[in-house]
């Protein structure tokens, strides 16, 4: 990556010298092949998940209130033991049918505000627990009714900085599609700089897949992109990136040159069940871990509180598009217009 502006300097920033402009960047259509792409989804949806799902941001679950959510139709309710461990279980009280997500904790223990039952994490009366993880900036629950797949103890949690060391945030939306768009729309690395112009520019895939069938390693079954990220004007941030699917639902972007070499971009999609029309609900939950030797790194990480909302925001953005184009291709597939169906 010698001589186009891609060598780690002293600052992170780039003055980005003879820009193109948007109409006249090279077309990425030929290259965007849609066998690559949808083999390389074929790919990530036959990779073990355990039947692990995640739910929300660790950060979400608090000492003093549950976090409730649905998944694949499924209510869902978690919350910190007296340790601080998750605990995590059906969200449907099983006295007379309560939301529990609207239920407080008190000592480690969700106390039903219908009736006062009180849940400790472990079963009682028809209510059975759910293996639940922590990894740290995600929560997970393992559904096996839902997953059908054999179970694995732990999710398959990427690659990712230490997360005391790392500036973390955590966006959630939802949009009318299924998992597989989502996955899809991030294996598609080529859209990047036409869709997302505002974001991204200069963005090249360097490698690819070769052809429909790939690799089976996830590791080696990736998307290798040098692209620059905009801050503002002519100022980017040049890096190469590199896309992988390590499971079913999950899509990771992983920095391996430039500034923040090792910091992540997860991307989760959960399915969520039906709306009132019948549409699938896809929730995505992206996590941004960024790391970075820096000394003036240190000074971001104390002004994390300040910075997650601008991370949300850019994020916010980017998916308001990407579940638009989400929606539009589950619709194309399900009326059988998609091209390639």
């Amino acid at each position: 990556m010698a001589g186009n502006g891609r060598r780690r300097g002293r600052l992170p920033l780039s003055l980005r010298r003879g820009a193109v402009a948007w109409e006249r960047q090279h077309p990425t259509w030929r290259d965007a092949r849609p066998a690559v792409i949808a083999g390389a989804l074929k790919r990530a949806q036959a990779r073990p998940s355990g039947n692990w799902y995640v739910v929300g941001a660790s950060r979400d679950v608090g000492g003093d209130r549950p976090l409730g959510r649905t998944v694949a139709g499924q209510e869902v309710v978690v919350w910190r033991d007296g340790g601080g461990g998750v605990v995590a279980g059906p969200g449907i009280c099983p006295h007379l049918g309560a939301p529990l997500r609207d239920s407080p904790v008190r000592c480690g223990t969700l106390v039903c505000h219908w009736h006062g039952l009180s849940l400790d994490g472990g079963p009682f009366a028809g209510w059975d627990p759910f293996p639940a993880y922590d990894d740290g900036v995600l929560v997970w629950v393992r559904l096996d009714a839902v997953g059908g797949e054999e179970p694995l103890d732990a999710p398959v949690v990427p690659r990712r900085p230490v997360p005391a060391r790392a500036l973390t945030a955590v966006y959630a939306g939802v949009g009318v599609c299924e998992p597989e768009d989502v996955v899809a729309n991030r294996l598609d690395p080529w859209h990047g700089a036409w869709f997302h112009p505002y974001s991204f520019v200069d963005l090249t895939v360097a490698d690819a897949p070769d052809g429909p069938d790939g690799s089976g390693d996830p590791d080696e079954d990736a998307f290798a992109v040098d692209v620059s990220f905009k801050v503002a004007g002519r100022l980017v941030v040049p890096v190469r990136a590199v896309f992988t699917a390590p499971e079913p639902r999950t899509v990771v972007m992983h920095i391996t040159e430039g500034e923040g070499v090792g910091s992540v971009v997860e991307t989760h999609a959960t399915p969520l069940g039906p709306d009132a029309s019948g549409r699938p609900r896809t929730a995505v939950v992206e996590a941004v871990v960024a790391a970075s030797d820096r000394r003036g790194f240190a000074l971001a990480r104390a002004a994390a509180p300040l910075l997650r909302p601008l991370v949300r925001t850019a994020s916010a953005r980017l998916w308001r598009d990407d579940l638009a184009y989400a929606e539009r291709r589950w619709t194309l597939r399900s009326t059988g217009r998609f091209p390639g169906a």
